[in-house]
């Protein structure tokens, strides 16, 4: 087992959520760090049981269906509006919106 292995199979504690979440900037109170412990160990436990589900010779399944789904013909179905609502712009350059600048 790798070492990646070998932590996600320990279980994540409120402390530790506490501080991920801390590290991302999240204020958590006890409650909810002992909550999302519990729901994060539940989906580190699913995982832990996918990946020892033995897939040797299995083909990806690239879509559950026999025959490819048929696609309709690329075609323009609505009119170009672009002079309309510039034509309202405050400013327009070449077909192109302008705003003030912002950054120096």
């Amino acid at each position: 087992m790798s070492t990646s292995d070998a932590q996600h199979s320990e279980d994540l504690n409120a402390q530790t959520v506490s501080q991920i979440a801390h590290l991302a900037r999240l204020s958590l109170n006890d409650a909810q760090s002992t909550e999302y412990a519990e729901s994060l160990n539940k989906i580190l436990g699913m995982m832990d049981t996918l990946k020892s589900i033995d897939t040797d010779g299995v083909e990806p399944l690239k879509s559950p269906f026999d025959n490819p789904q048929p696609l309709r013909e690329d075609v323009v179905t609505e009119n170009n509006h672009r002079e309309e609502y510039q034509a309202v712009a405050p400013a327009v350059q070449e077909g192109l919106y302008l705003v003030p600048r912002v950054i120096e």
